[in-house]
């Protein structure tokens, strides 16, 4: 409203929570889909009249841009995403939503449609009191450079994607 406080809204909203890569948003990178998400997040938010992306400053999904590349090293000696933060001495995945879901609560979305692939992220979220009553997959074609990393994300993480991978 006028006054900065935020606006409780009567019907679920599209949010995307996305994490920073900078090699797949700025540099448009096909080793991930991260690029492609971001851009499809903001189309569908823009089409729908309204919504969120919430930018979270998570690269390498929470290892940081310097061991994110010393993992692209890894995988391009034989391991996959996982097991190469694993050999770094990281979790597969180290984010942490409970700043997002914070921002959604300040924004007053309390109930969202939530722009992922990614199951964790929907049951982080609500561990920390934001509804989700859809998940909605963005889901990036494969190809040659990205068809591994997406079956890993998909068999090794649970990520909803094609089902053909």
């Amino acid at each position: 409203d006028e006054q900065g406080q935020p606006v409780e809204h009567p019907e679920p909203v599209l949010v995307r929570v996305h994490s920073e890569c900078m090699t797949g948003d700025l540099f448009h990178s096909q080793r991930c889909e991260c690029g492609y998400q971001l851009i499809t997040a903001m189309t569908m938010i823009e089409q729908a009249g309204k919504g969120a992306l919430i930018y979270l400053r998570q690269e390498g999904r929470g290892i940081g841009l310097s061991n994110k590349l010393r993992a692209y090293k890894l995988q391009e000696q034989g391991f996959d995403t996982v097991d190469a933060n694993l050999k770094l001495g990281f979790t597969a995945d180290r984010r942490d939503y409970g700043i997002g879901a914070q921002i959604c609560r300040d924004l007053g979305l309390r109930t969202v449609r939530i722009l992922t692939n990614n199951p964790k992220k929907v049951s982080r979220l609500e561990v920390y009191g934001i509804k989700v009553v859809e998940q909605i997959p963005l889901r990036a074609t494969p190809c040659e450079h990205n068809v591994d990393y997406l079956r890993t994300k998909k068999h090794r993480l649970g990520h909803m994607l094609d089902e053909d991978l």
